[in-house]
């Protein structure tokens, strides 16, 4: 007979003390989805390196979580709303009339606690990426960006860099120096478009989310990509993680436990490699 150790009392301990606290509805929806067999994963579309055309970072996450619970992997795609809380509701919590009723869970949620107290329906959990804003860059044309932005930042008095409309790097870079760089700032529908400017050499660099450019210049030696540390920069960094409806505490439990095996034997980890982007954890 195998004597049952410490750890495995409190850890039996553990499951029963949250047991008491679910909802009595929890163990319905776990049988639920177990009885489906397929855990629903909401992802962006036209996001890469996170997800595009049903691959990325995101896609590949959501299958290795949907295998640790032993099911198998629903990938949904869905455009982005006017806001986060817009693509909560429609994909976590409530539905969208098209789509009809929500998926299980989200990927690429931010983690901040202000957003969440915005958005109770849902309930965040599970950070899986640090994302820092970055910058590409021709090394032999543009300093590092690093330091005082009215110092690091002056050379695009002169040069171009492209922005991904509406973003935060497009309000940052519009704000610094008193508006002086708004004339050389390059608008692109995507970071996609602005990295393809940057190869063509219609812009010196591109800011942007750091693992979007790493994603999307996989392979080129010709270029500079690293964290753009500058001090006026707010935030610096961000963590990204995943939703589920704020009720569905068993299984946040659950994605919890196979998020921590999935980082703890360096899936993530090989997951972000596979698409050139470093992962930053904390």
């Amino acid at each position: 007979m195998i004597r049952p150790t410490r750890r495995h009392i409190l850890l039996a301990l553990a499951a029963l003390s949250l047991t008491c606290h679910l909802p009595a509805h929890a163990d319905e929806q776990m049988d639920a989805i177990q009885k489906r067999g397929r855990l629903k994963v909401a992802v962006y579309n036209n996001f890469p390196p996170y997800s595009d055309a049903g691959k990325g970072i995101d896609v590949e996450l959501g299958q290795a979580l949907a295998a640790k619970l032993g099911l198998q992997a629903e990938i949904i795609g869905f455009m982005a709303g006017e806001d986060m809380g817009d693509d909560l509701r429609n994909m976590v919590w409530k539905g969208h009339y098209l789509r009809g009723e929500p998926a299980d869970v989200m990927l690429r949620v931010p983690v901040d606690p202000k957003f969440a107290q915005d958005n109770e329906q849902a309930r965040i959990f599970g950070t899986y990426q640090q994302e820092v804003m970055g910058m590409a860059r021709v090394a032999s044309r543009i300093p590092a960006p690093s330091g005082s932005a009215a110092v690091a930042l002056e050379v695009f008095t002169r040069e171009k860099i492209g922005v991904e409309g509406d973003t935060l790097a497009d309000a940052f870079l519009g704000g610094v120096l008193q508006g002086r760089l708004r004339s050389n700032i390059t608008h692109f529908k995507s970071i996609g478009e602005a990295t393809k400017a940057l190869k063509e050499d219609s812009v010196a660099a591109v800011m942007a989310p750091l693992a979007e450019l790493e994603g999307a210049l996989v392979g080129e030696t010709r270029f500079a990509v690293e964290e753009a540390k500058l001090g006026e920069l707010n935030p610096k960094r961000w963590a990204i993680g995943m939703a589920v409806k704020a009720d569905s505490e068993a299984l946040a439990t659950a994605l919890s436990s196979a998020l921590a095996d999935l980082q703890k034997d360096g899936t993530v980890a090989a997951i972000f490699k596979r698409h050139g982007v470093n992962l930053r954890s904390n």
